[in-house]
């Protein structure tokens, strides 16, 4: 109740007092760069990212915030921009000159309502998302279980995290932090969060019947271990509080996590609390991480960091079934590995930018389409059930390849492509087992907002033969199931404006345009306009 009294009180400045929109005045700022990758906030979970500063050499590279923070420390940024330890005012905040690189990014400044030090052993911050989205009717010959439903409908979410941290050792080259966070979330999504392959809203939780209460979001013991004395600033936030690094280092992270905290990050496409917020733009719609309903995991992630490049290992605990709360312990048979490959380096010669290969492989207790299909064509089941194939020693794999793309100071390209062999039920995240997504992000700047960014996105999914004809003939996934479907690929295109009002407070208007929702050629389009109020405390 306390955020969204703040919000309603951050309105006055809309309404041309101090601070209004066509004003540049003086407020707090993050003393790192923000994570416009979601951080977090997942399908089901908070998890986004936000970019904010310039990139710069001397920045550790590859340290990554998480997507459910709303900011964004890629490695990219050079927090120097907009940290203002002084309190100077607006007009006296340097600003990069006109003569910087053009492949020199300038990333948005994340603005808080309170100051982050750097000077302390401890971390204490927090951000409330709010997200509004409705759609008008449109067409609909039929529907079923777990369709995206055709009426008019609106719907809310709201999630609020308080983020904690400790440097419980700051020795340089042996450095632990221990993190815990501290998550809720509440409100619905349209529909209850089915219908769709890249659903709308990726705060929302899939399970409706979940406790509102608060829950344990990351309890993580985080160790860094370097290998030289040489080292790099790194922009300081909730998951790492160490403002310098080793070049050549190894992070060990243990506990609760989500993995895109640390894998699959994209600064143009990631964040959901001041970007993008569609599920399968967020994150690579085919990457079934393992996860929760909410989003979240007991893991052990390795990350190893050198000069221009980086790798990335986790092993995480598999849902007891699709789209559980509840996780499996028995790693024996039931696991989710995942491995990452980072460049840091642009396709574009002279511009700066980031090529990552992802590749994923989950076992667990998992059933095949073809076999659900085989058994209800044979009179055993009165509709394809993948439940009632589910076998332990199943393998679903996959890959993913994300690029980052820096263009000029301000615009700067991000894409995704990803696939899974499409034969095993989708599990863990969404319903997606091809998917191809290119988006763009310009900054304000030009129009004297710096703090201000708009974004676009195209965003294509596709499901694999077995699973079309699973769905065809009736059945129902976690999220999926028309009753019958009339195959098409689903595409989407977001966009969307986000508004720095005052001092910690966003606003960001935005519309969502779905081509066969579902797979479904028999259904839609549709148009979803959002809403969205972001705090960052």
């Amino acid at each position: 109740m306390f955020p969204c009294l703040l919000g309603l009180l951050a309105l006055h400045p809309l309404l041309g007092g101090p601070g209004s929109l066509g004003q540049n005045v003086a407020s707090e700022q993050h003393s790192y760069s923000p994570a416009v990758a979601q951080r977090s906030t997942l399908p089901s979970a908070p998890c986004p990212q936000a970019s904010d500063t310039q990139i710069a050499a001397n920045v550790a590279p590859g340290y990554n915030m998480p997507r459910s923070y709303g900011w964004m420390s890629d490695g990219w940024m050079n927090d120097s921009w907009f940290d203002d330890p002084q309190g100077r005012g607006a007009d006296e905040t340097e600003v990069p000159s006109e003569d910087v690189a053009p492949h020199a990014a300038t990333f948005a400044p994340i603005i808080t309502f309170f100051p982050h030090p750097d000077s302390t052993r401890y971390w204490i911050s927090g951000q409330e998302n709010t997200i509004y989205q409705m759609h008008p009717n449109f067409h609909s010959p039929y529907q079923g279980t777990n369709s995206f439903t055709a009426p008019f409908q609106y719907k809310a979410s709201e999630v609020a995290t308080l983020m904690l941290a400790y440097q419980l050792r700051p020795a340089l080259r042996y450095e632990t932090d221990l993190i815990y966070d501290e998550e809720n979330a509440g409100g619905r999504g349209l529909s209850q969060a089915l219908g769709l392959g890249g659903f709308t809203n990726l705060d929302v939780v899939r399970n409706p019947n979940l406790s509102a209460l608060p829950y344990t979001a990351r309890a993580e013991w985080h160790q860094t271990i370097g290998f030289t004395n040489e080292t790099v600033s790194q922009a300081r936030g909730p998951l790492a509080l160490a403002t310098q690094v080793p070049v050549r280092r190894l992070d060990i992270r243990v506990g609760k996590m989500t993995l895109p905290d640390i894998l699959d990050i994209n600064s143009v496409l990631s964040d959901s609390h001041l970007q993008f917020m569609d599920w399968s733009i967020d994150n690579t719609g085919a990457w079934d991480y393992a996860a929760d309903t909410r989003g979240y995991t007991y893991a052990a992630a390795l990350e190893y960091q050198d000069r221009i490049w980086a790798a990335r290992y986790a092993i995480a605990l598999m849902p007891t079934v699709a789209n559980g709360i509840t996780l499996s312990w028995d790693l024996q048979n039931t696991r989710g590995q995942n491995a990452e490959f980072e460049l840091r380096k642009g396709l574009i010669p002279g511009h700066d930018g980031r090529i990552r290969l992802l590749a994923y492989g989950n076992n667990a207790h998992m059933g095949l389409y073809r076999t659900a299909v085989n058994n209800y064509l044979a009179g055993l089941t009165p509709t394809p059930e993948i439940t009632s194939v589910e076998h332990y020693g199943a393998l679903k794999y996959g890959f993913g390849v994300n690029v980052e793309q820096i263009l000029t100071r301000d615009f700067a390209l991000g894409g995704r492509f990803g696939w899974n062999e499409g034969q095993h039920e989708s599990y863990a995240y969404t319903e997606v087992d091809q998917t191809f997504v290119l988006g763009g992000r310009y900054l304000g700047t030009a129009w004297h907002r710096p703090a201000d960014n708009i974004g676009v996105a195209f965003n294509t999914n596709a499901i694999k033969k077995d699973h079309q004809n699973y769905l065809k003939l009736g059945g129902l996934g976690f999220l999926l199931g028309d009753g019958r479907l009339n195959y098409a690929r689903e595409d989407i295109v977001e966009a969307y404006y986000n508004v720095h009002t005052w001092k910690g407070l966003y606003y960001a208007l935005g519309n969502t345009f779905i081509e066969h929702p579902g797979y479904n050629q028999d259904r839609g389009p549709v148009d979803v306009q959002t809403v969205r109020m972001h705090l960052d405390f």
